[in-house]
C-alpha cells in the first residue's frame, strides 16, 4: 500500500467511525451481517439490473453464495435470526463492504468493493414518521462528514402502485406493468407495445414450448421445461433458474391471449412518469394528471405530502429538492420512499447516499408477519470525495 493509499483509507475508516458513532447517538446498535451471503436470496430479491453484476459462486459443497451486492438484505436477515416472530421493533447501523460488478470499469466513485455505512429500522408503524427519521439521519451524517451543497431526490414505488390499481386495465397489463416498472427502457417499449396491440412472435421452440405449457400450473410448466432440457442436453447456465424459465415462458405463453391495453391508459401513465419537479409542484401537477383521468389516489399522494410536511417541520430545505415519478427503478425490493443525497459535480447515477422504505422484503424472507421497514446507505468513498478527502 502506498503512502498516498494508506492516507486515503484512514480518511475513510475515519469517516466511518464518526458516522457509526453518530448513529449510535440516534439510537441505531451495530450489526456486522455476514459478507458471504445465500445467493438465492439476493437473486430473488434485488432486481436483474444489480443480480446481473453480483459475484456469484459455489463452494465445495455444492452450495450456491454471493458476495453481498448491499447490506440491507443481510442486515433483514439478521434482524429475522434475531426475531423470528418479527413482531419487535428495532434499529441497526452498519458499516462494511459490498461487492458489485463495474460494467464499465471499476472507477473511484463505482469501485467494485465499495462501503456503505447505513440504518435500517425495523417494524415502526407510523410509517411517515420512520421514513422522515431515516432521511433526516441521512442528511445529518452526509452534513456532519462536511457535505453543505447537496441535492435531495425522490420518488415513491407506492404512488405508482396507486395509479396503476387506480386505472381500468386487464389485471395481466396491471401485474405486468408493476413487474417491467423496475427496468425503464423495458418497460416503455411494453407500454408502447401494449397501446397498439402489438404481439412478440417467439420464435419456434418457445413457441412450442410455450403451446405445451399454456394453462399449466407453475409445477407443471417445469416439469416439461425440465425434461425439454434434458431431452436436448441444454444446461442451465448463469443466474437464471428452471422456475424462472418456466415462469417466463408461461408469461409469454399468457402475453398472446390477452386484450390489448387502451391507449388513453398509456397516456395516462406517460403523462404521469413525466413528471419531475419541485416535491409541491410534482405532487399538484400528479393531482391534476389523477384527477383529469377520473382517479383517486387521493390515499397515496397525502401520503406523500405529510411526509414533505414532516421534512420541513425538522428543518429540511427542499426548494432544491426534486420529486421524479422515474426515479427508484434499480433495486426491486422497495415499495414506497426512494431517496438519494446528491454532491455537486456527480450525476445522478452517483449518490452519495440512497436509501427508501421496503416494506415486503422481510416477508420474502421468510418473517410470518409483514414487517414494516426503511433504511439508508450512504456509499462513504463517493461521500469522502465530495468533500475533499480523497480524489475523485
Amino acid at each position: 500500500m502506498t503512502a498516498e493509499s494508506a492516507k486515503a483509507f484512514e480518511a475513510l475508516e475515519g469517516q466511518a467511525r464518526e458516522l457509526v458513532a453518530l448513529f449510535g447517538r440516534a439510537g441505531y446498535e451495530f450489526v456486522a451481517p455476514a459478507i458471504l451471503q445465500p445467493a438465492g436470496v439476493f437473486l430473488d430479491q434485488i432486481g436483474e439490473q444489480v443480480r446481473g453484476r453480483s459475484y456469484v459462486f459455489t463452494d465445495l459443497a455444492g452450495e450456491e453464495l454471493c458476495l453481498r451486492p448491499d447490506l440491507t438484505v443481510p442486515v433483514s436477515r439478521l434482524y429475522l435470526e434475531r426475531h423470528p416472530q418479527a413482531g419487535t421493533e428495532a434499529r441497526y447501523c452498519y458499516n462494511g463492504p459490498a461487492f458489485r460488478f463495474q460494467p464499465l470499469g471499476p472507477s473511484a466513485t463505482h469501485p467494485r468493493e465499495f462501503r456503505q455505512a447505513g440504518v435500517e429500522c425495523f417494524g415502526a408503524a407510523d410509517k411517515a414518521a420512520a421514513d422522515t427519521e431515516v432521511l433526516l439521519l441521512a442528511v445529518e451524517a452526509v452534513r456532519s462528514a462536511g457535505l453543505r451543497d447537496y441535492r435531495l431526490r425522490f420518488g415513491d414505488i407506492a404512488l405508482f402502485y396507486a395509479l396503476v390499481d387506480a386505472l381500468d386495465v386487464p389485471e395481466r397489463w396491471r401485474l405486468k406493468l408493476r413487474h417491467y416498472f423496475w427496468r425503464p427502457p423495458s418497460f416503455h417499449a411494453l407500454l408502447d407495445k401494449l397501446a397498439k396491440a402489438e404481439r412478440t412472435e417467439p420464435n419456434d421452440v418457445v413457441a412450442k414450448l410455450g403451446e405445451t405449457i399454456a394453462g399449466k400450473s407453475q409445477e407443471e410448466a417445469e416439469d416439461i421445461v425440465s425434461a425439454y432440457l434434458d431431452a436436448n442436453g441444454i444446461p442451465i447456465v448463469g443466474n437464471r433458474t428452471l422456475r424462472e424459465i418456466a415462469a417466463r415462458l408461461l408469461d409469454q405463453a399468457a402475453d398472446l391471449y390477452a386484450d390489448a391495453l387502451p391507449k388513453e391508459v398509456a397516456t395516462i401513465i406517460e403523462y404521469y412518469l413525466a413528471v419531475e419537479a419541485a416535491p409541491r409542484a410534482a405532487v399538484d401537477k400528479i393531482g391534476l394528471i389523477a384527477r383529469g383521468a377520473g382517479l383517486d389516489i387521493d390515499g397515496a399522494l397525502a401520503t406523500v405530502a405529510r411526509r414533505f410536511d414532516l421534512l420541513e417541520e425538522a428543518g429540511v430545505d427542499l426548494s432544491g429538492a426534486i420529486l421524479s415519478t422515474e426515479f427508484g427503478r434499480k433495486l426491486e425490493y422497495y415499495s414506497g420512499l426512494v431517496f438519494q443525497i446528491e454532491a455537486p459535480g456527480m450525476d445522478e447515477t452517483e449518490p452519495v447516499a440512497g436509501g427508501g422504505r421496503y416494506d415486503n422484503l422481510l416477508t420474502a424472507l421468510g418473517a410470518p408477519r409483514p414487517v414494516p421497514a426503511v433504511g439508508s446507505a450512504i456509499h462513504t468513498e463517493r461521500l469522502l470525495a465530495a468533500v475533499g478527502g480523497a480524489p475523485s
